[in-house]
């Protein structure tokens, strides 16, 4: 996991490879509530196969002849996947929805049922996984290991980092679009999002990018297959904006970054301050997941700080998940801790030249973050692991907004995706 170097448990890990195939890695909501049967607004429970959530929304706002803003989701799911989850569309029958699942690519629709309220991000309890970890040398003595991992966890939390989903794998460079954002640089940070190839993408989209820095941006957008869509997206409003004005500004840029979806640039500067969360959990997890250290800002399970406590009870409280030493998805507003893990905290934003202030984002204040604090770790549930032919099958719940990843990283004691 990208910026992430400290394990909590013990063990040497069972090593082992997942994603072979999206059906070894599956995802499934625990939603708030369910849908009543009632309302003006249509709830569809789905399931898709290597496709992101938003893809499909906006595959679905173009069958139905509907803006995407007429959608909504509760959270994002992995591509490389097998996911279940609710997507609402508002005012919209249930009949006038029928059919609709044989015009989508790689999603079924399982059931569709009214409801009278709108679905909105983050309106999950979190997320159950179904995981098969191969190529383990022992299946058996794995499963064993697996499972005194998960038993350690389950008492004592998971280091709460982001996985590379929210940076990219073959190209991890989310994070530094979204520093180039917070640095003032709107074209670096469009220059980054379209061109910069990767030796590990494919070699076509590769020469698609190529295109694009040496500023062929009509050839750029020609040979983008058609999954680079929000590069496209970009593209297009680059180009019109060249025909329009004859040359580049940094209202061009500004106005490319718009093109895209706003959940997807909301995670740029998102990614950059994931990027740093994950280094400070890093250097918070070597002093103890599961107990208060002096300065520690605490946080409930709300994520509302706890402004007064007694030093003597709070270990009771974090050790029953009440509380959570918290770490600083970094922001203009966000507190540091106190002594000396202020210090560590302050050390993060000094070797990157960063002031937290910086993260208003001038140019885009749409797009800036005050920040806050967020659990360093996060509760696992319905923990188990079993042998199979095919490998270690394991499976657990955790809340919204925490990754699957981090977990198996301590299972398995390598990088995964």
């Amino acid at each position: 996991m990208l910026n992430a170097e400290t394990y909590l448990t013990p063990q040497k890990g069972i090593g082992g490879q997942i994603r072979t195939k999206n059906e070894d890695f599956y995802v499934e909501e625990i939603p708030e509530s369910n849908p009543s049967g009632e309302g003006p607004n249509t709830w569809l429970w789905i399931e898709k196969n290597s496709r992101t959530t938003l893809d499909v929304l906006l595959d679905i706002a173009r069958e139905l002849k509907i803006n995407r803003k007429q959608m909504g989701f509760a959270g994002m799911k992995d591509k490389k996947a097998v996911t279940r989850q609710w997507i609402c569309v508002s005012n919209k029958t249930p009949e006038e929805l029928q059919g609709l699942g044989e015009k989508l690519h790689n999603v079924k629709i399982i059931d569709i049922i009214p409801n009278q309220k709108k679905l909105r991000m983050g309106q999950l309890v979190g997320n159950k996984f179904r995981l098969m970890v191969r190529d383990v040398e022992d299946p058996g003595t794995a499963a064993q290991e697996a499972q005194e991992i998960l038993n350690q966890l389950k008492e004592r939390g998971v280091p709460n980092y982001y996985g590379y989903q929210r940076f990219g794998k073959d190209r991890p460079n989310t994070h530094l679009v979204g520093k180039a954002l917070i640095m003032g640089g709107v074209k670096e940070a469009v220059d980054r999002y379209i061109g910069h190839p990767y030796d590990t993408e494919p070699k076509h989209i590769q020469e698609a990018r190529r295109f694009y820095d040496e500023g062929e941006l009509e050839e750029s957008l020609e040979s983008m297959p058609s999954g680079m869509r929000y590069e496209k997206m970009m593209l297009r409003a680059l180009i019109k904006e060249m025909k329009k004005r004859g040359e580049l500004t940094e209202k061009s840029y500004i106005l490319a970054l718009r093109s895209i979806p706003k959940p997807l640039s909301r995670m740029l500067v998102h990614a950059y301050q994931s990027y740093l969360f994950n280094r400070a959990v890093s250097e918070r997890t070597k002093l103890g997941i599961d107990q208060y250290v002096k300065g520690d800002i605490l946080i409930d399970n709300e994520e509302h700080l706890i402004h007064e406590f007694s030093e003597e009870e709070i270990d009771n409280e974090i050790k029953n998940f009440q509380a959570h030493p918290s770490s600083p998805l970094y922001g203009s507003k966000v507190p540091l801790a106190g002594g000396k893990l202020g210090e560590m905290e302050q050390k993060i934003l000094d070797e990157e030249k960063l002031k937290l202030e910086d993260f208003t984002v001038p140019q885009m204040p749409k797009l800036g973050s005050h920040g806050i604090r967020r659990a360093m770790r996060f509760k696992i549930w319905d923990v188990s692991a079993e042998s199979t032919d095919e490998g270690v099958l394991v499976s657990f719940s955790i809340p919204k907004g925490c990754y699957a990843t981090a977990v198996l990283r301590e299972v398995m004691k390598v990088d995964v995706y």
